[in-house]
Order: structure tokens, then C-alpha cells, then sequence
């Protein structure tokens, strides 16, 4: 499980070090398997359309995780994400996903979701 924030830079190679807690459960590549077999029976159900699986699936990029714990954030993801080569991201444990953030971004979606909770009245 992945929880917590943890601050960050990419180095000039556009590299980033994953946060060695993090690191152990990092998703393997049966564990994607499964993500997207989970996206092929929504599609199929009607939950998510083929477009979006199409979006999602030619955004992803197979990653290895280096020596040194760091992984290359691809140029299409970075441009996406708001990040630059030496930028300030924080990782971002979500449960069962590590998500990558431009530190504005970041903070502007979780006071959404404060926001959201508070007005849920639970």
C-alpha cells in the first residue's frame, strides 16, 4: 500500500527517485496484467469507453526502476504533468498507485477533495 507525500526533484535526465518505501510494491507486471484486463471487462460492460481505454493504454510506458531507485518520467508524461528537467515533484502515495505531481497540482486536488469530504458530512 502507498500512502503519504513524499518531495522530490527530477534530475536532469529527467529521472526521479521513488521513495524506498515505496520501491517493494512498485507494480509488477502481472499486477498490470491485471489493471488491464480490469479496463478491457469496463469497456465491456459499457463502465468506460474504448476511447478512454485507448487514451490510457497509449500513455503508459513500461518502466524499469535503476540501481538507485529512480525511474525515468517519459518527456509526454512530464509535459502532462507540468514537470521539467530539475523541477520540484512530489510522489504521492493514492492507496494502490504512486502518482507523480507538480506541487501546485497537487495541492489544488487535494483541497478539493478536503473540500468534497467536508461537504459529504461524514
Amino acid at each position: 500500500m502507498f500512502v503519504g507525500v513524499h518531495d522530490r526533484q527530477l534530475d536532469p535526465k529527467g529521472r526521479l527517485a521513488l521513495p524506498a518505501s515505496f520501491r517493494p510494491d512498485v507494480l509488477t507486471a502481472e499486477s498490470f496484467e491485471e489493471f488491464a484486463r480490469e479496463s478491457m471487462e469496463k469497456v465491456r460492460k459499457g463502465e468506460m469507453s474504448l476511447n478512454q481505454q485507448r487514451a490510457q493504454a497509449s500513455n503508459t510506458f513500461e518502466v524499469a526502476i535503476d540501481a538507485q531507485g529512480r525511474i525515468n518520467i517519459e518527456e509526454k508524461l512530464r509535459e502532462y504533468a507540468g514537470l521539467t528537467l530539475n523541477s520540484r515533484v512530489l510522489v504521492s502515495g493514492n492507496y494502490n498507485r504512486v502518482e507523480i505531481w507538480d506541487p501546485e497540482r497537487h495541492e489544488r486536488v487535494v483541497l478539493l477533495g478536503i473540500e468534497q469530504i467536508a461537504g459529504s458530512g461524514e
